[in-house]
């Protein structure tokens, strides 16, 4: 077992609403085609962890339920009460309805979007049917700070150590190995680079050059599922550097739009390239915490 210090890390309570399903209008895509899609935001009912993220007719679209820290608006980005909310959320972490048909039910955070800045979290069909938008919702934050002890000069985020602790991480030498769906080429990464906000958000696969998708398998990708981005260091904003290794997880839905895709939330990243990623099909978030799709 690798030694966190887990004991050392507040717990603590966030509280946030449902933020409406957005309205974009007509959206011109990498194609030169306009749509006009179901987006971020909102009650999903049908698109969850587990799922092909290309599955629906849709453009960024968040499964489960999309909070926010500001009651009833479209984020609120940049606010200090919504940026918190984000910060501290961590995937895994526990969530309690407050309010209406579902008060009492349990669910789990699963990520959160950047840009417009949603806490998504993860519930069971019968809850799901039960919510509306003006439920509240409790997190129990835990997680911002984890560090493994034998490797410092990692950085983790959003991460909670439930998660972690179920993950079948270990260290070879002085690497770390962590299992993983596929691995992303740094070329591919789109929206959020240059964004300081990788503590909080997520950045983009892209998705529009065909060969690129098929030669690393992100057609293929579900909301979940755990990658590695080659030579990205995340420490302090997602930038390109050789040798640097980041990891994450997929959010949100694929998009159309040029230099979007798939969110991946980064949970983990090493300037130096001590995470060694080892294949494997089942690592998504999904069959590590019961939730989604691989729900008994």
């Amino acid at each position: 077992m690798l030694k966190t210090n887990e004991e050392k890390l507040a717990k603590f309570r966030l509280q946030g609403s449902v933020v409406p399903m957005y309205g974009f209008g007509w959206e011109v895509c990498h194609d030169g085609k306009p749509r006009m899609l179901p987006s971020v935001g909102g009650i999903t009912l049908n698109f969850k962890v587990g799922d092909l993220a290309n599955k629906y007719v849709s453009d960024h679209l968040e499964p489960g339920v999309s909070t926010t820290m500001e009651p009833g608006e479209s984020g609120k980005a940049g606010s200090r009460r919504n940026t918190g909310y984000n910060s501290f959320s961590c995937i895994g972490n526990e969530v309690s309805v407050l309010t209406g048909k579902a008060k009492g039910k349990k669910g789990v955070v699963t990520g959160h979007h950047g840009g417009c800045e949603h806490v998504i979290i993860d519930f069971d069909n019968s809850t799901l049917e039960k919510l509306n938008y003006d439920d509240k919702f409790l997190i129990t934050a835990f997680g911002c700070g984890l560090q493994i002890d034998e490797f410092p000069s990692i950085s983790f985020f959003s991460l909670s150590p439930v998660l972690l602790s179920k993950m079948n991480v270990k260290k070879a030498g002085t690497n770390l190995l962590v299992p993983v769906v596929t691995t992303v080429p740094a070329v591919a990464m789109g929206s959020g680079l240059g964004s300081s906000d990788s503590y909080k958000g997520d950045y983009d696969i892209q998705t529009s050059d065909k060969e690129t998708c098929e030669k690393y398998g992100l057609h293929k990708l579900r909301i979940g599922d755990i990658v590695a981005v080659q030579d990205h260091d995340s420490g302090f904003g997602w930038s390109y550097k050789k040798g640097a290794i980041s990891i994450g997880v997929v959010i949100h839905g694929d998009s159309h739009i040029a230099g979007h895709g798939p969110g991946c939330q980064t949970i983990m990243t090493s300037k130096e390239g001590l995470i060694i990623p080892k294949i494997d099909p089942n690592a998504n978030i999904g069959r590590y915490l019961k939730i989604g799709r691989f729900r008994k």
